[in-house]
């Protein structure tokens, strides 16, 4: 054996060779095209800081970015049938829920946490696009629920971040069951008289607009986020007729009375402090008086 090309040469090798730069350093925003490093995009709450587009964001980044030092506790929801219909089609449905859980890092679709904003005690709800477009199932009917019911038990105020694609098609009659679910869990909070704060993300289509996404007390919206039932391709196709500019966007749905503010998500965290405050009767926040928001995500176990 010859220890100086076996041992010695592969040693200075891996001495001088160029190191690999992993992939995901940077991040090409899908409106402009400017390439925006991994930490700084990270650090403007994941918006483009050439074009100001909102891409989408982790419910743990968000609820990271919410909650008074970024401090929440998740609560727990129940687990459903794992697969009612055994559907497949070119995968099982199993196996396209463990790829989407190896991709993300998460359980499922929604995350239902509780903590403080403000000083205010609120229950949040935030839908993640990255899990199956975000698709309403079976889970995220009971999370909506399991929410309604936390918020109503401890008397506070709910507040929910959807973005959708709509139902999920592998549950099939049972995913669009979910609708009239979280409808009468919406009506929970109202027959408690507490407030439901709805904060429409880019893109929140289909059953979930046509259900508890457009239910809120207060309807709030990130900048350009497309909300439809309908996408503006299938309505352009059915009645062959060219729509408006900015059609089912968030300012179009301003200007039509759909929505009462559109709040880019720098400005989310204070606009909600005020609102949550107003409806809980709370005197107005004194700046700085208020704990910051945090950076990291901290998670901590339900007692």
């Amino acid at each position: 054996m010859n220890w100086i090309s076996n041992y010695v040469r592969p040693k200075i090798n891996s001495l001088f060779s160029r190191r690999e730069v992993p992939e995901n350093l940077w991040t090409k925003c899908p409106e402009c095209g400017t390439m925006l490093f991994h930490r700084e995009l990270a650090a403007n709450l994941n918006v483009c800081s050439n074009c100001d587009h909102h891409m989408a964001i982790s419910p743990q980044d968000r609820f990271s970015a919410l909650f008074d030092t970024g401090v929440f506790v998740e609560v727990k929801v129940p687990e459903p049938v794992a697969d009612p219909l055994h559907f497949r089609d070119q995968k099982k449905y199993p196996d396209r829920l463990k790829a989407a859980q190896k991709a993300t890092g998460t359980k499922e679709a929604m995350l239902v946490a509780e903590g403080e904003v403000g000083r205010t005690p609120i229950v949040a709800a935030a839908q993640d696009f990255s899990f199956m477009a975000g698709s309403m199932g079976m889970y995220v009917g009971n999370a909506i629920v399991a929410a309604a019911e936390r918020a109503v038990k401890l008397k506070r105020p709910l507040v929910l971040f959807a973005a959708a694609g709509g139902a999920r098609m592998q549950e099939g009659i049972l995913s669009l069951m979910q609708m009239p679910r979280t409808t009468v869990a919406v009506q929970m909070l109202k027959e408690a008289r507490l407030p439901y704060v709805v904060v429409l993300t880019h893109p929140t289509t289909g059953g979930v607009t046509a259900s508890y996404a457009m239910l809120g007390d207060v309807q709030i919206s990130e900048p350009n986020a497309l909300i439809c039932f309908a996408g503006p391709r299938v309505i352009e196709q059915t009645i062959r007729e060219k729509l408006p500019e900015g059609f089912q966007r968030a300012e179009y749905l301003l200007d039509h009375g759909m929505l009462d503010r559109v709040t880019h998500r720098k400005a989310l965290r204070e606009e909600l402090i005020t609102i949550l405050r107003m409806l809980t009767g709370q005197p107005p926040a004194v700046k700085g008086d208020l704990p910051p928001p945090g950076e990291p995500a901290v998670m901590a176990e339900e007692k």
